[in-house]
């Protein structure tokens, strides 16, 4: 499922900003990462199974690997895992409502932190 009017597909930050105020809203970078993308990733254990919320975003200069430059946000997604598959995020699949709101609300927190700090 894709995130539609967040707003954040239109922001661009510093790489250790985002990371801070990613890690404060409960996604992490982990491994995810080379020098031109990174991916902040959320998890959601449920009864209905784990989803993924996920924020995608690339370089637009310097380095994520030096920890410097400006990373320019893409459409936020959810996905639900599938052992051993892995992370669908078709708009076939089902994704509790209450999930939904969830994630709608951390986005949107996101969005006005991050706007104070836009390049």
């Amino acid at each position: 499922m894709r995130f539609e009017n967040t707003e954040l597909e239109t922001v661009q930050v510093d790489f250790n900003r985002l990371e801070d105020i990613m890690a404060s809203h409960g996604l992490v970078l982990a491994g995810q990462w080379d020098y031109e993308r990174v991916t902040f990733d959320r998890k959601f254990e449920l009864k209905e199974g784990t989803y993924y919320l996920r924020v995608l975003g690339y370089t637009t200069t310097g380095d994520v690997g030096a920890s410097e430059g400006n990373i320019q946000l893409m459409k936020p997604l959810l996905g639900k895992h599938y052992y051993p598959h892995g992370v669908e995020y078709g708009d076939d699949e089902h994704f509790p409502e209450s999930l939904v709101q969830t994630c709608e609300k951390i986005l949107k927190d996101i969005k006005e932190e991050i706007s104070q700090f836009t390049v």
